[in-house]
């Protein structure tokens, strides 16, 4: 796992603190972090829920830039963790993608467009 990958997971941790013990659990379960099993089991649900709910659009606002610069940052690892992650999930479901691409940066709908075309 890359500097970058493992930030991405601290700064995830800040956004959602309740997800810490989850979190812990994954790790213990399977004896590392899990990059891709963290995203998508754990915090993607807290993402999709807030984008739902929309009622915290601070938060949610904080989320997608920090996308922004994680879509920015030129680790090519952390870039591909990102987009079969976060990106494919809010592909997955179009009523979500409608509601997250309010707030996407241009670098990360760019990124967006390279996982809609590869799907």
């Amino acid at each position: 796992m890359s500097k970058e990958s493992k930030e991405f997971i601290q700064e995830m941790l800040k956004f959602f603190p309740s997800t810490y013990n989850s979190y812990e659990e994954s790790v213990s379960r399977f004896g590392e972090v899990l990059e891709t099993v963290i995203i998508e089991d754990i915090f993607m649900p807290e993402i999709i829920k807030l984008l739902r709910e929309g009622e915290n659009i601070k938060l949610i606002k904080n989320i997608f830039n920090y996308f922004e610069e994680v879509s920015n940052c030129g680790d090519s690892h952390l870039i591909n963790i990102f987009s079969i992650t976060v990106l494919e999930i809010l592909v997955d479901d179009r009523d979500i993608l409608d509601i997250a691409q309010k707030y996407i940066g241009p670098k990360t709908m760019g990124l967006f467009d390279e996982v809609i075309q590869g799907i």
